[in-house]
């Protein structure tokens, strides 16, 4: 990686860790929280690819597990990858290199601004709902042991906001592409 890269992740980092000074919403059915801090994962695939997208998380995971407290509520430490939230927290990693790789593989400069958009929301769902949610119910599931269709019906309140996470993302993306030419540099 190059420098750039290493500085452009670290900047998605900071994003990540910023989205969790929003508060977290429990919903007192599933212990799992609604945070923004997955609009952030959704941003770094969207915008900087699936190298550098899952690099910035793997340094928001790194910072969990030295224990500060960057994720929302203030959690933090290795305990975290021990509590339900975990399958969502692994699978951000996954969710932005797929994000970021769908991103790069429907979105290309050429295309027309709401071809560039759609491209961008689809790669956002693929990666930041369907692989993030699908990993968190699993692990949700297992953890605490109510079987996988508890688990799912509770992970579907999640996923209304997940939509539109990945609508704000698509946006961002595309006026990323038109203001700042770094997605051509994505891979």
């Amino acid at each position: 990686m190059t420098t750039r890269d290493l500085v452009l992740a670290a900047l998605f980092a900071a994003i990540i860790v910023a989205l969790g000074l929003v508060p977290p919403i429990m919903l007192g059915f599933i212990p799992v929280p609604i945070t923004a801090q997955s609009l952030g994962v959704m941003l770094a695939g969207v915008i900087l690819g699936a190298k550098r997208g899952g690099f910035a998380v793997l340094l928001v995971l790194l910072l969990v597990a030295i224990g500060l407290p960057v994720l929302s509520g203030g959690r933090g430490g290795l305990a975290t990858f021990a509590s339900p939230t975990a399958g969502y927290l692994v699978g951000w990693f996954f969710a932005a290199v797929v994000t970021g790789y769908c991103s790069e593989r429907f979105v290309d400069r050429s295309q027309t601004g709401i071809v560039q958009i759609t491209g961008f929301f689809l790669a956002a769902l693929l990666g930041g709902v369907v692989i993030d949610h699908a990993l968190g119910i699993i692990y949700l599931a297992y953890v605490t042991g109510t079987g996988l269709s508890k688990a799912f019906i509770g992970d579907l309140s999640f996923v209304p906001g997940d939509v539109l996470k990945a609508m704000i993302a698509a946006l961002a993306g595309r006026a990323v592409m038109v203001g700042y030419p770094l997605l051509p540099h994505r891979a």
